[in-house]
C-alpha cells in the first residue's frame, strides 16, 4: 500500500484506523476527505494529505483519490441518500484508477430476512464493490458494543431496561477495536476479496447487560422485554420522531431474531488479543 484514501477519518472507527496505521505508514501517505474545516486544517497541521468534500461531491472525491492506491469507504449515515453516496465513492475509485477498495459493511445473519430495511443498503453496497473488478476487502461489523447507552438511556439506572429485543443476543464488540483490526488488515493483508466478520467472542442478551450493569453499579438494573407494539407507543409518546422509533424497533426486532448473535475470531485474531468482553466494554462506556 502506497497511499490510502479513509473517508470518515474524523470519525470514532476512522480515528481508530488511521492510529493503527500510523505505526507503519507515515501521515503523508494518508488522505482524508471531511466537510469540516477545523477537521481539515488540524489533519493537515499533522502532515495528511486532507481535502474538502463529502460523498455527494464526486469532484472532490477524484481529487482526494488522485495518486492513490487504496480507498477505505467508511459506510454513510441513513439521513441522505446512502446507495447513490456509496456508488459515487465507488465510481470515482474506479474511474481515477484506484487498484483496492475496503468497505465497512455489517455482520447480519440473513439479508433476505432483516426487519430494518436499512441495512440491505450495506449487502447491496458488497455487491456493487464485487461488481467493479477492483480487489476488495469486506468488513463486516457487529453492532457497536458503544451504543448501549443509547439503546437503554442515560436514566438505566433509575428506570431498567425496556426493549423489543426479546432473548436476543448480540456478540458486540468496541468500535475502537474493530478500527484497529482494521487498521492491521489493511496494512498486513494483501486485497484477495476477502469478508471479514469482526465480532465479539461471545453473545450476550440485553439480561446480560442488564446483570453486568448491576454489578458494575451496585444498583440492581432490571430488564423487561416489551412489545414492538408496546415499545413503539411509549417511544411516540416521549416525543422522538416517528422515523427514529421505527429505526430503533427494526433494530432490536433483527436482535431478537438473532441476526446480531454470530461469533467468529475474526477479530482476535486481527486484533492479536481478545477482544473486550461486555463487562470490560460496559466499564468503560458508563465510567464505572
Amino acid at each position: 500500500m502506497d497511499k490510502i484514501l479513509v473517508t470518515g477519518a474524523s470519525g470514532i472507527l476512522g480515528s481508530a484506523v488511521i492510529q493503527r496505521l500510523l505505526q507503519k505508514i507515515s501521515p503523508q501517505q494518508i488522505h482524508v476527505l471531511s466537510r469540516n474545516e477545523e477537521k481539515l486544517i488540524e489533519m493537515q497541521s499533522k502532515g495528511f494529505n486532507a481535502f474538502r468534500g463529502d460523498y455527494d461531491d464526486t469532484d472532490s472525491l477524484e481529487q482526494a483519490m488522485i495518486g492513490v492506491d487504496t480507498v477505505l469507504l467508511i459506510s454513510a449515515g441513513d439521513e441522505g441518500d446512502r446507495m447513490k453516496q456509496h456508488r459515487n465513492v465507488i465510481d470515482t475509485a474506479k474511474k481515477v484508477g484506484v487498484q483496492n477498495i475496503a468497505y465497512t459493511s455489517r455482520c447480519l445473519r440473513d439479508r433476505t430476512s432483516l426487519v430494518n430495511t436499512l441495512m440491505q443498503d450495506h449487502f447491496d453496497t458488497e455487491d456493487y464493490i464485487k461488481e467493479t473488478g477492483m480487489n476488495y476487502t469486506i468488513f463486516r461489523n457487529i453492532l457497536y458494543m458503544d451504543v448501549i447507552p443509547l439503546f437503554v438511556g442515560k436514566q438505566v439506572f433509575e428506570t431498567g431496561i425496556f426493549q423489543p429485543a426479546g432473548e436476543g443476543k448480540v456478540s458486540f464488540a468496541l468500535r475502537k477495536e474493530m478500527g484497529e483490526a482494521m487498521g492491521n488488515v489493511l496494512l498486513n493483508e494483501p486485497f484477495q476479496n476477502k469478508s471479514y466478520r469482526f465480532t465479539g467472542t461471545q453473545a450476550y442478551s440485553f439480561y446480560d447487560v442488564a446483570a453486568i450493569l448491576s454489578e458494575l453499579s451496585g444498583k440492581e438494573v432490571k430488564y423487561t422485554p416489551v412489545e414492538a407494539s408496546d415499545f413503539e407507543k411509549m417511544m411516540l409518546e416521549k416525543g422522538l420522531p416517528a422515523s427514529m422509533v421505527k429505526k430503533i424497533v427494526g433494530f432490536n426486532t433483527d436482535i431478537k431474531n438473532n441476526q446480531e448473535s454470530e461469533t467468529t475470531n475474526d477479530l482476535e485474531i486481527h486484533l492479536g488479543r481478545k477482544p473486550a468482553s461486555l463487562k470490560a466494554g460496559l466499564k468503560l462506556l458508563f465510567d464505572l
